[in-house]
């Protein structure tokens, strides 16, 4: 099965001092997408009809261009997204300058559970106080939940109201590797997803589709015999090399410098990756409306 490729999440830089133990990046490297790469890659996805690009990382707000980067996408009739983990002043100012140009910010978080495993500061708390010092009329905090406590949930949902501020939850998501290296069961890793969500259930009203998202991961997690699940995201992925892939981890990809019909082609035909634990954390499936990621509300 395939799917017309809509948008693209695009790497802006290919390191991150967060270094989040978790972290399913696909390609760790040093150094920026430069500016000549980055236009031609637009004028290559909109030719086949992308109309939204996400900027990430690394740390977006690391890029010394970061305006250009924005004000070229808009020049392609392209909406601009960002997903940062901006907290420090200098980041947070750099992401004020361009925030009035993006449709919508999400700024990452942790649990208190999910910063000890994956040994990272990412705070709601300090996510909010960034969302609050930009201008952009969507405001998303993101976090990643582990381990969740009743009274960490009750504090976080008393942080997005006052705030007004959109919230995202998605579980950790450990792969073979890790789950051997921090000694887990995976039964165990996929209960506490589970048992994340039913706390958060209590204040915030996830949606039928979140909770079917856990069931995708979990029959990720165990597949049957001989299963494969192709890939079918709506989505494409642009390294900070140059390199498009229609999964982050695929081994397939084709490069901007390649000819405008081998791209085309690429983008178009059907993909050949198969959908992992990793993927689908961050791969959105086209074939019906999904809303795993959509914002989750308080109950009044």
């Amino acid at each position: 099965m395939s799917s017309h490729v809509r948008t693209a999440l695009i790497s802006t830089a290919g390191h991150c001092k967060v270094a989040c133990g978790f972290c399913f990046r696909a390609d760790r490297a040093h150094g920026f997408l430069d500016t000549p790469t980055y236009t031609r890659t637009l004028s290559r996805l909109k030719e086949t009809g992308v109309d939204g690009v996400c900027l990430t990382g690394g740390e977006p707000t690391h890029h010394p261009q970061l305006r250009q980067l924005v004000r070229l996408a808009h020049q392609f009739g392209m909406s601009v997204s960002m997903v940062t983990s901006a907290r420090t002043m200098t980041d947070v100012i750099r992401l004020s300058h361009v925030a009035d140009l993006l449709a919508n910010v999400t700024v990452s978080a942790d649990s208190r559970g999910a910063m000890l495993l994956g040994r990272t500061t990412r705070t709601a708390a300090s996510g909010i106080d960034t969302l609050r010092a930009i201008s952009t009329e969507t405001k998303i905090l993101h976090v990643t939940c582990w381990n969740l406590s009743d009274s960490e949930c009750r504090a976080l949902a008393g942080l997005v109201t006052e705030a007004g501020v959109e919230v995202q939850f998605s579980p950790v998501v450990l792969d073979e590797n890790a789950l051997r290296r921090d000694d887990m069961p995976v039964q165990e890793y996929l209960a506490r997803q589970w048992l994340d969500a039913e706390v958060l259930g209590h204040y915030f009203d996830l949606s039928d589709r979140y909770r079917g998202y856990l069931d995708e991961l979990r029959d990720l997690q165990l597949p049957a015999e001989g299963e494969r699940r192709p890939c079918c995201s709506a989505t494409a992925y642009v390294s900070a090399d140059g390199r498009i892939r229609r999964c982050p981890y695929g081994q397939a990809s084709v490069s901007v410098l390649a000819p405008r019909a081998a791209i085309g082609q690429f983008l178009t035909d059907p993909a050949q990756d198969r959908v992992t634990p990793d993927c689908a954390a961050i791969c959105r499936p086209s074939a019906t409306p999904d809303d795993r990621e959509a914002p989750c509300s308080v109950p009044a």
